[in-house]
């Protein structure tokens, strides 16, 4: 990671290295906090824009008030302090990372009268798989690490301690050779990946699982609106992993992958094994969008000039 100058801490900009918290900090502990991934793109004609910024701070909010936590500050003050962490450091492009997370105090599980603490931190982050992985597709290894149940975590939320079952399959499919991870939900259909959402394309139809065991994914509501833009029939449906299989195209979205085409599941190849036709298309759209070019998602956009 590349360090910038500042970070955004409780209401203030405090230097990179001395955004430091106590050792008994709460949510090290136990997990409890909520967090958020956000893009800043440099548009192609100048300026810099945040995507979909007010989206993402709705959904800290509602992860927040889905664990039993209130942010000490107003939307508006995060979203301000979003757009002035990208301007402070004076970046054209780069991640923006939102923390909600119990400070230290008290101990025990139950000890959630804690100061509720915030940070924004903003670095340059490239492509999340690589940039190969975006032009040529990366290779997923179906997870022995199930989804959670929808009665074990809150899987609406987005929370801190929920990246554990994440990691686990993450680490696992990489250590088995792959780039990421497919994740079967607890009856055995395909939810998402350990960090994206996932769609596949078959017969010029394309498919991605119901946000019952999934993250709502702001990019996939995204893509989802842009592919009934190009006038691609998409589809809300549960399928298993042998569908995904002899899919024609299969991708990815998420805020830190964007839009990344995956070319073999299992040791299967995808299609032909290179990214498809409409997932090149929902490449380019998606690109034009978060650059300023498509005055019809201009909306989407904060601009931070």
């Amino acid at each position: 990671m590349e360090k910038t100058q500042y970070i955004w801490l409780d209401g203030q900009f405090v230097p990179w290295d001395q955004a430091q918290v106590h050792v008994l900090t709460h949510t090290l502990h136990y997990g409890l906090g909520v967090f958020e991934g956000i893009r800043c793109y440099e548009g192609t004609k100048g300026g810099a824009w945040i995507f979909r910024l007010p989206e993402h701070i709705e959904r800290l909010f509602s992860s927040a008030h889905i664990l039993g936590i209130e942010i000490p500050f107003p939307r508006s003050a995060i979203e301000a302090a979003c757009v002035e962490s990208i301007r402070i450091n004076r970046l054209r492009a780069g991640y923006i990372r939102p923390l909600v997370f119990l400070g230290d105090g008290e101990m025990g599980l139950a000890a959630v009268q804690n100061p509720v603490r915030v940070a924004i931190a903003v670095w340059p982050w490239g492509a999340y798989l690589g940039d190969e992985g975006v032009r040529h597709g990366v290779r997923l290894k179906t997870s022995s690490f199930q989804r959670m149940h929808v009665n074990t975590f809150m899987t609406k939320a987005k929370a801190v301690g929920n990246y554990v079952n994440s990691i686990l399959a993450a680490i696992e499919a990489r250590k088995a050779g792959y780039d990421e991870a497919m994740m079967l939900d607890t009856e055995g259909f395909v939810a998402e990946c350990s960090g994206e959402n996932l769609f596949i394309v078959r017969r010029g139809v394309v498919k991605t699982p119901p946000l019952t065991s999934v993250l709502e994914g702001i990019t996939r509501a995204s893509v989802l609106t842009l592919l009934d833009s190009m006038a691609v029939r998409c589809v809300e449906e549960r399928f298993t992993r042998d569908e995904a299989y002899i899919a024609d195209e299969v991708f990815m979205t998420g805020t830190a992958a964007e839009v990344t085409p995956v070319r073999e599941i299992d040791g299967r190849l995808i299609g032909s094994g290179m990214p498809g036709p409409i997932t090149r298309a929902l490449q380019e759209r998606f690109r034009a969008v978060v650059c300023g070019e498509v005055e019809q998602y201009r909306h989407w956009l904060t601009p931070v000039d």
